[in-house]
């Protein structure tokens, strides 16, 4: 493996040094079967490392259980982050992983998964069980155990509520797959949960679980990310939280985040609980909970001029998105103007075109509808006409269904998707894809701040001259650009980074990403 490659495993010899090592950077990439006990593990369980002889290595653990092993009651295999290749790679597999993870299979069923991916259902089916072992079922009935496990122990719902809330079909198909997964009733899962230091403060209806992640993470610089965007009362945060109003496939949602000592904790209300798992998928995208720290800060600190940079900022994080449209709206709104002048026009849009949900912990609307924007936003918006024609242009052609954005998407069509609207350049394309995406990949070498930030860290700062070096660090040009970001203080909006031994700069602090060389016309 190369340092600027992403860190996968793939030989047995390779995959067994790691579980020999008890190697946390694989938990979630790959699972570890063992054949005299018929139980897997993640890569990093503490139990004593099996005999070669006696294991056997799944990408998936839904492959897992279709070979007939259960899950391991001491490590948990089905806690562990998800794995960072399905943001990496791009191919079917990758993006089939990011439908079922938002619940898509639960909702529209295997055609459905099939139709968004542009395959049959036959064809769909055979690449799942080459490339993960499983078919798309079984990939579904493995998510809805876990989401299933997240409900057990992180909420007081009986158990029967769980199980449709989880998305199975009966309550006996509920206890069947939690006894075949875990070798558990639902009662003894619920039993080995740890209780809640909060536990006595949670409001009725709220379900409170822990997210896994991989360490380090930078957590103050994505709190004030957020901090520096927020919606006024759509979004709210704090250097240790951030909660917002959302809208799911089945109903509307609250949620926070909120830093507890090395835990992540969500909170949430939701008015339908089988949006569960597509709230914690998109959660995690937000936070980026599912990149692979180590592998990212040890390929980008083998270049000299980010070496202090990353250094000073461990597992740095590149904030995504819950709602894919809402995305590609913020980010027209934001060309060429500042942070500060972006959400206040996004307030204002909020304010006069967004639907009221009843009061949450101070937030009581929701970011407005694309089809409030087509239809109304002329009247709100402020600026150039052209700009304003653009962003109204854009939420139409979502109402149309001439433009769909997802998580799913494959990178590179989703880009030409966005360029082939009026109003949308290089920059606003690759700036929705890097955060809806997930694309570990993309750079943005007309973004004003990025180049401010690439002359502070001594690298070329023209766009051209600065592709071209961008273009070593590939597979991680999205973090180098958080980096870029955070040298000039744009992560936080105010703040940039003081690396040891770094020289001064005389650049601006106060460029705000988002800002960029594109016109409207």
């Amino acid at each position: 493996m190369t340092g600027s490659s992403i860190p996968v495993v793939q030989t047995f010899d390779e995959r067994y040094r790691a579980i020999s090592a008890r190697d946390a950077r694989f938990d979630g990439q790959f699972v570890t079967a063992v054949r005299t006990t018929g139980i897997y593990c993640r890569p990093s369980c503490p139990a004593r490392t099996p005999k070669p002889a006696n294991v056997d290595f799944f990408a998936t653990s839904a492959a897992a259980h279709e070979a007939g092993f259960r899950a391991c009651k001491r490590c948990l295999p089905e806690a562990a982050p998800g794995s960072p290749l399905w943001d990496a790679r791009g191919d079917v597999a990758s993006r089939a992983m990011r439908f079922i993870a938002d619940g898509v299979v639960e909702r529209e069923g295997v055609s459905g998964l099939a139709a968004r991916l542009g395959y049959s259902s036959r064809h769909l089916v055979r690449v799942l069980s080459t490339e993960l072992g499983a078919g798309p079922l079984a990939l579904a009935r493995a998510h809805r155990a876990h989401t299933a496990r997240m409900l057990l122990v992180g909420t007081d719902m009986p158990v029967s509520d769980v199980a449709f809330s989880a998305g199975f079909a009966s309550v006996r198909q509920f206890n069947d797959t939690i006894r075949e997964v875990f070798a558990m009733t639902p009662v003894d899962v619920r039993r080995r949960r740890r209780a809640h230091p909060h536990a006595e403060d949670r409001a009725p209806g709220r379900i409170t679980l822990a997210l896994p992640y991989r360490a380090p993470i930078d957590l103050d610089g994505l709190f004030a990310w957020m901090a520096a965007r927020a919606v006024a009362g759509v979004e709210e945060a704090t250097g240790d939280s951030f909660a917002r109003t959302l809208r799911l496939p089945q109903g509307t949602a609250w949620f926070r985040l909120q830093r507890d000592g090395e835990r992540l904790g969500l909170e949430a209300h939701l008015t339908h609980l089988g949006d569960l798992p597509a709230l914690v998928a998109r959660v995690r995208r937000l936070f980026d909970l599912d990149a692979d720290p180590a592998a990212i800060d040890s390929a980008l600190s083998s270049y000299s001029e980010l070496a202090p940079f990353v250094a000073a900022t461990r597992g740095i994080r590149v904030p995504g998105a819950v709602d894919p449209h809402e995305m590609l709206i913020r980010a027209m709104v934001g060309q060429q103007i500042s942070v500060p002048a972006a959400r206040t026009a996004l307030t204002r849009l909020a304010d006069v075109l967004g639907d009221d949900v009843p009061e949450t912990a101070g937030l009581q609307r929701l970011f407005p509808t694309m089809a409030a924007i087509a239809e109304h936003g002329g009247d709100v918006l402020r600026g150039p006409g052209a700009r304003i024609r653009a962003i109204v242009g854009a939420a139409q052609s979502v109402v149309d269904g001439a433009l769909e954005l997802s998580s799913g998407d494959e990178s590179g069509a989703q880009r030409a998707a966005l360029l082939s609207l009026p109003g949308i350049g290089p920059w606003t394309a690759d700036y929705v894809r890097m955060r809806v995406t997930g694309d570990p990949d993309v750079f943005l070498p007309g973004d004003v701040a990025v180049r401010a930030g690439a002359g502070r860290v001594g690298i070329p700062a023209e766009a051209v001259p600065l592709t071209a070096w961008a273009a070593r660090v590939a597979p991680w040009r999205s973090y180098l650009t958080a980096h870029l970001w955070r040298a000039v203080g744009t992560n936080s909006g105010n703040k940039s980074v003081q690396p040891a031994a770094a020289p001064e700069s005389k650049q601006s602090a106060c460029v705000s990403a988002g800002s960029n060389e594109e016109t409207v016309k």
